[in-house]
């Protein structure tokens, strides 16, 4: 399945591809975006990390239909871009984001994401959506229950920034769809 380009009213959301590392690897190797991440992401960020998460974890899973990644960008500026947004199969892990501090707190996330969470709900037809975030991260909180999730589950798991409290949100199609209806 070709993945389309999503667009909203400020955003396009273009799917992943090679290039776009080299300005994950001059965005992403920031400690404001990285310290909410799952332990896996090497920190300090390597040379290569962008290059090897794209080309070796990101693409091929989306070759796979596993994964659908998209470059956020402005619709204004559309060469530049400022976060990343994925779905994912994996069992409660099905979203994850990140924004360039630069433009986050505009909202821009959140229509990041509600874009991307219909797509998965609406165009994949699938059930439930989990997403886990550190519960420190209050952005990424406000996100999923402004958007109708509900916190499921809490336990501690190790992130960039160590030991913390993490959550589980979660929202079915049904809930999305009625809490999305125009």
């Amino acid at each position: 399945m070709l993945i389309p380009t999503l667009k909203t009213d400020r955003l396009l959301l273009k799917p992943l591809v090679s290039k776009d590392a080299l300005q994950i690897q001059k965005l992403y190797p920031r400690w404001e975006i990285v310290r909410y991440m799952v332990s896996s992401v090497p920190w300090p960020f390597p040379d290569n990390g962008a290059a090897h998460y794209v080309n070796n974890i990101a693409l091929p899973a989306m070759a796979k239909g596993h994964a659908w990644v998209w470059t956020i960008r402005h619709r204004d500026n559309p060469d530049n871009l400022i976060g990343l947004i994925c779905l994912d199969e994996a069992e409660d892990n099905n979203r994850g984001f990140w924004l360039v501090p630069e433009y986050q707190g505009q909202g821009l996330m959140r229509e990041a994401s509600i874009a991307a969470t219909d797509y998965w709900f609406n165009a994949l037809n699938k059930p439930v959506l989990r997403a886990p975030k550190a519960a420190e991260n209050i952005r990424s909180q406000h996100i999923s229950a402004s958007s109708g999730m509900r916190l499921i589950k809490t336990e501690k798991k190790q992130f960039v920034s160590g030991l913390l409290d993490s959550e589980l949100w979660e929202i079915t199609r049904d809930e999305w769809n009625a809490h999305h209806s125009s």
